[in-house]
């Protein structure tokens, strides 16, 4: 059998598919901080900006399910660079809308094609070597982190110096010369089982059906991206009332601590490789219990909510990295597939842990947040526990 040149995975190339990564998940987020500025050039309510992001992320989610299971099957040398140049060209759209309509489809095409980064990772798991396939996902993961983090300060900044459009106008500039340097960087690919089209799509569920531990790291990641969002929307929350009425530039610099859990995370893929990734799992999950209880006490006090924030991050990117690693080692030919599970059950976790922090502030605030938080942390430790002899003989 034919087996990747395990020496293409060179440090220089673990940087490129961590800055490309970072680079495409970020084109979900600059909008966050510009929706009020987008709002009032266009002429739409604030309540149909809100919409601008949700399409964007019902978009991205399509595109987890439509484009990454094509990574098993393709040629990802001109995979990858065809997908960062269809991205470039929604961006390019969305800096020159001229209307909400237009922006609103656009900012849907770039969820829909910014999903490089989940097939470069499945990518790294075939080019790295066995004993440093850990590293090398949790350096991608760290940058795709990285990237969350910065998109919503990078585009903060840009839009008051240039206005909102600028930041789209850098990004398809930027997209677009990734997809050219990608075209001539990335090795050949070996040959892979043909499927149809249809079929791939259906046998995105055979790996979660065949395999336990498949569905127990399902179940752990989607607690635990599920409890992330909601902290984050819940400390928004928190840190515009009083006593703190932070403005929205002082919140985002909040979020800037979270930058430690992006450094964890490589840290974290060295656990796997040295064969610890199911102690590692458990004591993530017990940083994350007590990051909460932390929080929950410190609620009034900002230093007792910073060390929350930075022990809550770098517990749940953690887990997500040893998840993420132990999952591409279970079925080598299913890697971009099991991916896509990977990525679109974290997506409904996140997106339920949005929208229960809502629900949950207006009935108890802060305390009943943090409370729910931790019974879905005990949840996902329940899950580890009861699969013990799955989760180990996969990592």
């Amino acid at each position: 059998m034919q087996r990747y040149d395990t020496r293409g995975m060179t440090p220089a190339m673990t940087l490129l598919f961590a800055v490309t990564g970072g680079f495409a998940v970020g084109n979900l987020y600059w909008a966050q901080p510009l929706l009020d500025n987008i709002a009032d050039t266009l002429g739409f309510s604030y309540s149909a900006a809100g919409l601008l992001i949700t399409v964007t992320q019902l978009g991205y989610a399509t595109g987890i399910l439509l484009l990454v299971p094509l990574g098993d099957t393709l040629d990802r040398r001109k995979l990858i660079p065809l997908v960062l140049t269809a991205a470039a060209v929604s961006l390019l759209a969305s800096a020159l809308a001229p209307s909400y309509g237009v922006l609103l489809a656009a900012f849907a095409a770039v969820g829909l094609t910014t999903v490089s980064g989940q097939i470069l990772i499945p990518l790294a798991g075939d080019l790295a070597d066995e004993a440093q396939r850990g590293k090398v996902v949790g350096s991608i993961v760290s940058g795709l982190l990285t990237g969350i983090l910065l998109s919503r300060t990078v585009s903060g900044l840009l839009a008051d110096a240039f206005g909102w459009r600028s930041i789209y106008f850098l990004a398809a500039a930027v997209t677009f010369g990734l997809a050219l340097l990608l075209a001539r960087r990335l090795p050949a690919d070996l040959p892979r089982e043909r499927l149809g089209y249809g079929r791939l799509l259906l046998s995105v569920a055979g790996p979660v059906r065949r395999y336990r531990a498949v569905r127990a790291i399902l179940a752990i990641g989607a607690c635990a991206f599920g409890v992330f969002t909601m902290f984050w929307t819940g400390l928004t929350f928190l840190l515009s009332a009083a006593p703190f009425d932070y403005s929205v530039t002082q919140i985002g610099l909040v979020g800037l601590v979270g930058l430690a859990g992006a450094l964890a995370a490589r840290k974290a893929g060295k656990l796997h490789d040295r064969g610890l990734t199911y102690p590692a799992t458990g004591a993530a999950l017990l940083l994350a219990l007590a990051s909460l209880a932390l929080a929950a006490l410190g609620q009034h006090r900002i230093i007792w909510i910073l060390l929350a924030v930075l022990l809550i991050d770098i517990a749940i990117q953690s887990l997500n990295v040893l998840n993420q690693t132990r999952l591409l080692s279970i079925e080598p030919a299913s890697r971009s597939r099991l991916n896509t599970a990977f990525v679109f059950c974290n997506f409904v976790g996140g997106a339920l842990g949005s929208l229960l922090a809502g629900v949950l502030w207006s009935i108890g605030g802060w305390s009943l947040l943090m409370l729910v938080q931790g019974a879905i942390i005990l949840i996902a430790a329940a899950v580890w526990a009861l699969c013990r002899r799955h989760l180990s003989s996969t990592g």
